[in-house]
């Protein structure tokens, strides 16, 4: 039987967790026992009393917490390199077992280091391969819709004006315009917002491809700059765009920023610092009292002068800097993440034979090599 550990979370700030009662259901069914910290769930709305009902063990992790954790064979987390970082506990698992979250993975070598001293095995779920078979899988995915929808609602809520056109006996208040940079999933589904709230959306994107789904949504495609080098997709991501690229990019922006009331910012590139698509001369051209959102904020920001958690006034534009919205939605955000968590749990329990008591890794598998940060096999070769 594989014993399934899903602690508390302890970075601040963050509501979301790893398992759900849905999920515990799902994993008992396929012979997992799961052992939840008491209040694990409390931030998102779900009580340990539902836990225990979905048949799921309560364990207080202030009594004996180390003796669970030496006993766990799979450790669920959403911020597992915070859990790493911050839970003694840890250090209690044995050689070969599991960590699998959110790990930041990208150039955290004292991360990577302290699991491999360790001898943990670490699947970072942001090197997921973005391929068919790991679609129920992607939480970047999910995660970044819930983003994406929460950006535009906190953009109409600071603007100044209505968002959908009026008619009124005073006279016809026009519709709001929002420019969405990004037409990734978190863009395109603050593109479905905005058309919903009534407003009239324009989108950037570096791939030209991205034009069919942004039409398709009822948003107004705005052409990448005609240049002989254009930035390509790479495992479902935009690849790092060029300077001169990026700098003829943002005189295209500019005149669409004088006309924006809203600006939803989504731009990345996995393990680099997001492209500087907003300048702070651009910024002048906007109209006061127009905000901007930014969801890369984190990674550096596409609009300068954004802070991660604060909202900032510059020329009279209100920069929202939106670095942990997934948590303030924490119901649905959590049920999407272990939905994905399960959805790779059972397929590594898969790989594993019919009655596994230990978890069998194929490193053949794109899904598990492709997300793999660090690997140790227990002492009966299981991991």
């Amino acid at each position: 039987m594989i014993r399934v550990l899903v602690p508390r979370e302890c970075r601040p700030g963050e509501t979301r967790v790893a398992a759900t009662p849905e999920t515990v259901r799902r994993l008992s069914a396929r012979g997992c026992l799961l052992q939840v910290e008491q209040g694990a769930g409390a931030a998102s709305g779900f009580d340990d009393a539902a836990y225990g009902e979905a048949g799921a063990q309560l364990i207080d992790p202030a009594a004996a917490a180390a003796e669970h954790w030496s006993q766990a064979d799979v450790v669920l987390a959403v911020q597992a390199g915070s859990i790493a970082e911050q839970r003694r506990e840890l250090e209690a698992l044995r050689p070969g077992s599991l960590l699998l979250g959110l790990l930041e993975p990208h150039g955290n070598d004292s991360l990577k280091q302290q699991l491999e001293h360790q001898r943990l095995t670490a699947m970072a779920l942001e090197l997921l391969p973005r391929i068919s078979r790991a679609q129920t899988m992607d939480v970047l995915s999910s995660q970044a819709n819930i983003a994406g929808y929460k950006a535009v609602l906190l953009a109409s809520s600071a603007l100044d004006r209505y968002v959908p056109m009026l008619m009124t006996a005073a006279g016809t208040i026009q519709p709001a315009r929002a420019l969405i940079l990004g037409a990734g999933v978190a863009g395109l589904q603050a593109l479905a917002t905005a058309r919903r709230l009534g407003a009239v959306a324009y989108v950037s994107d570096v791939r030209a491809a991205a034009k069919e789904q942004v039409e398709s949504l009822g948003g107004r495609f705005i052409d990448p700059p005609e240049l002989e080098q254009k930035p390509g997709e790479t495992g479902g991501y935009a690849q790092q765009a060029t300077e001169a690229f990026l700098a003829a990019q943002r005189r295209q922006l500019t005149e669409q920023l004088a006309l924006a009331d809203m600006v939803i910012c989504t731009a990345q590139v996995p393990g680099r610092p997001a492209p500087r698509l907003i300048d702070d001369a651009m910024l002048q051209h906007m109209r006061p009292g127009s905000v901007v959102v930014d969801l890369a904020v984190a990674q550096g920001g596409n609009c300068e002068g954004t802070q991660p958690g604060a909202t900032v006034l510059r020329h009279g534009v209100q920069l929202i800097g939106a670095d942990q919205l997934p948590c303030s939605v924490a119901n649905h955000a959590s049920a999407l993440y272990a939905r994905n968590v399960a959805a790779l749990l059972e397929h590594l329990l898969e790989a594993s034979g019919s009655e596994p008591t230990a978890l069998q890794l194929d490193l053949e598998d794109p899904i598990v090599s492709g997300c793999l940060f660090t690997h140790h096999a227990t002492a009966g070769g299981a991991a």
